[in-house]
């Protein structure tokens, strides 16, 4: 993997480079995300309604899986709730699947036998790749323990379903591909005696791809069940005492909406839906920027990270509990944020993923700011936290805790610089990324603050954001 970082050459008083008349079109449609969004709060609202004894409710029958606590299965269902509505409405309203960017010919089907020795050389490389994230499974000891429990034991009842389903699914879609040779046949010939004419360079895209995979959904799926569960259990006078638990049921129904639809956008990453991924991050440094922010590598949650910004402090509603002005102001304050971090995530519709090209995002929140998650995002911790206010009163603890916060805002910057650094192969965001910087507000307040009209930092891309087919 290559990596580089190189500064704007132009002069403050440099002319910009061409922007373009108008902003770009969006890969995704406002629709998708909100037919999501309908089916996942429509959900919510069911499971409220049923109430918390769900063992005995009328939807008892769907939630009778094994030994599974009913109301963790409900919170499973929710991502099919979410995720449904959004796969009609991109077949039936965007018609995304007639896209030539899925590269599928939907109008010259190749018979069976003319494209099975390429479906059996691609199902090689494909059971091939699960193997070797089940052994990476198996080798981690934290995905064994906790939360991630939940994840493994999900992907073992489902892996015989998946080694099934691929066999027709692969078959079936080579027989529409305009290039069916992709990354997991390249794969597939190191196991099938076709070694010497393996594209090495398809294969590393291929396992790239699938390593995000593997990665972030079984993070995802562990988390699924929490926020969903305590939300529909949460009796609503005590949302209703004022504004501190008002608040904090609003901004767990804002990361709700993040966690479910980045679920189902790891999940479906598929070509027929247009929400395949086109390359995932090539640079070092990009997965290393993002991997820091994730569990086991994360270095900002626990007391003993190095980056850990919270001894001795307490939150917003502990400073602001004698001011019920305050506490209301603040409170909204961070349910606004989160709701624009939730709202980042939902314009995704089914393509969010981390470290990836899915297709170029310039509607909603995006069309505002390049990273509107991560600006929402790093402001929340600071005005949820407060970390230079201690409870010991110690200005040296409070000043390290500012500092370290500073620190991990740094790691977000660094990771939307090596993001754009990926993306800007691609022609489409290069137009988008040129028309944010004359017209986004974001990238218009930075510049006016920092009276550059172009960003210190540009990290120049040596690797095309899409492969060449």
């Amino acid at each position: 993997m290559a990596s580089g970082v190189t500064r704007s050459t132009l002069p403050e008083t440099a002319p910009s480079p061409t922007v373009p008349p108008a902003r770009p079109r969006s890969a995704v449609s406002h629709g998708v995300g909100l037919a999501g969004l309908v089916g996942l709060l429509g959900w919510l609202v069911f499971a409220r309604t049923v109430g918390t004894d769900l063992a005995t409710s009328p939807i008892a029958p769907m939630l009778a899986i094994g030994n599974a606590d009913p109301a963790m299965v409900a919170a499973y269902w929710s991502l099919i709730a979410c995720g449904l509505p959004m796969i009609l409405w991109s077949l039936l309203v965007d018609k995304v699947h007639l896209r030539a960017s899925t590269g599928i010919d939907w109008s010259n089907p190749r018979p069976v036998h003319e494209i099975l020795d390429i479906s059996i050389v691609k199902l090689a490389g494909l059971w091939a790749t699960w193997g070797i994230i089940a052994l990476i499974y198996a080798i981690g000891r934290w995905y064994w323990s906790g939360a991630y429990l939940v994840s493994m034991e999900i992907f073992a009842h489902l892996a015989p379903v998946l080694l099934i389903a691929s066999i027709p699914y692969v078959i079936w879609l080579d027989r529409y591909l305009v290039h069916p040779r992709d990354g997991a046949w390249s794969f597939g010939q190191l196991f099938t005696g076709q070694a010497a004419k393996a594209d090495r360079q398809a294969i590393a895209r291929h396992l790239r791809a699938w390593a995000v995979k593997g990665f972030f959904l079984a993070f995802m799926i562990s988390i699924v069940p929490w926020g969903f569960m305590e939300l529909v259990e949460l009796p609503m006078d005590q949302v209703l005492r004022g504004p501190v638990e008002l608040a904090h049921y609003s901004i767990l129904l804002m990361f709700l909406c993040d966690v479910h639809f980045a679920t189902v956008g790891y999940l479906l990453t598929m070509r027929p839906l247009d929400a395949h991924i086109r390359t995932a991050n090539p640079y070092l440094v990009g997965w290393v920027a993002a991997l820091m922010c994730y569990p086991p590598f994360q270095i900002m949650v626990a007391t003993t990270d190095p980056l850990f910004y919270q001894v001795d402090t307490r939150d917003w509603a502990f400073w602001f509990a004698n001011y019920p002005v305050l506490l209301w102001s603040v409170g909204a304050a961070l349910v606004f944020l989160t709701g624009v971090y939730g709202w980042a995530t939902v314009s995704f519709g089914i393509r969010f993923s981390n470290l990836t090209h899915r297709g170029i995002l310039t509607h909603g929140p995006y069309s505002v700011s390049r990273h509107p998650a991560y600006v929402s995002k790093n402001l929340y911790w600071w005005l949820a936290t407060i970390p230079f206010l201690t409870v010991t009163g110690s200005w040296a603890d409070g000043a390290r805790n500012a500092v370290l916060l500073l620190g991990v805002n740094a790691i977000y910057y660094w990771r939307a610089k090596t993001e754009e650094k990926h993306l800007l192969g691609d022609p489409v965001y290069r137009e988008y990324y040129e028309w944010m910087q004359a017209h986004g507000a974001v990238p218009r307040l930075f510049a006016w603050i920092t009276r550059r009209p172009r960003p210190l930092v540009a990290l120049a891309p040596t690797v095309p954001a899409i492969p060449e087919r």
